[in-house]
């Protein structure tokens, strides 16, 4: 009894296999170094803002703004740029945190529109194959001439629809990597707005 196995699957696929390989291998490339800035970026030093109100009280500015390079996160950033405001209006060091903040999540987001345009293209190239390959098929059947019979037509069915098989799969993949980064850097775009306020309501707190 003949047995149906995932290499024989990719072979029988044709040429469209190939840029959907391609496309799959970058999926995972991109999903794996994302996975690792974005959850590098999660972190936080949970007394980092305390050491921060603590300079902020004694006066400290430098100490602080040196605190935020050694720490070298989004968070720290965010509040370095706060710190070299320290003196103008309020309104223009939130306006700056923020700017920075935009730029940070957009560097978390490097990427993505790849994963968005392989979830959305990697079904389309696998309909592509089906399609070719079902015109591949009914071509062979009209060649055999009298000789036509069902095993020329499905063969070639059968051919044609593993690229369908294979760009949804790649798609699929790349439609929850890219769900997934986005729900993370959500997370770390709400902790960046946190940071903000905190900041903020700490430059407004009065010295002890």
């Amino acid at each position: 009894m003949q047995t149906l196995s995932f290499w024989s699957l990719i072979m029988d696929g044709g040429y469209i296999m190939i840029p959907l390989a391609i496309l799959l291998i970058v999926v995972i490339y991109v999903f794996t170094e994302r996975f690792i800035v974005v959850n590098r970026a999660a972190r936080r030093d949970k007394t980092f803002m305390d050491r921060i109100r603590e300079c902020i009280h004694d006066g400290d500015i430098e100490s602080a703004y040196n605190l935020c390079k050694k720490s070298d996160t989004p968070y720290s950033r965010l509040i370095a740029k706060g710190l070299s405001r320290i003196g103008r209006p309020m309104n223009d060091i939130l306006v700056a945190i923020e700017n920075t903040g935009n730029i940070e999540v957009s560097a978390l987001g490097k990427g993505l529109p790849w994963l968005s345009t392989t979830a959305a293209g990697a079904p389309m190239l696998g309909f592509l194959g089906t399609v070719v390959g079902m015109i591949q098929a009914f071509f062979s059947l009209a060649s055999a001439g009298a000789q036509a019979n069902i095993t020329v037509l499905s063969s070639g069915i059968y051919q044609a629809l593993v690229t369908t098989v294979a760009g949804l799969v790649v798609g699929i993949i790349a439609l929850f990597a890219y769900n997934y980064l986005v729900a993370r850097i959500n997370t770390v775009m709400n902790s960046l707005e946190s940071s903000t306020m905190e900041f903020m309501d700490l430059l407004n707190e009065p010295a002890a």
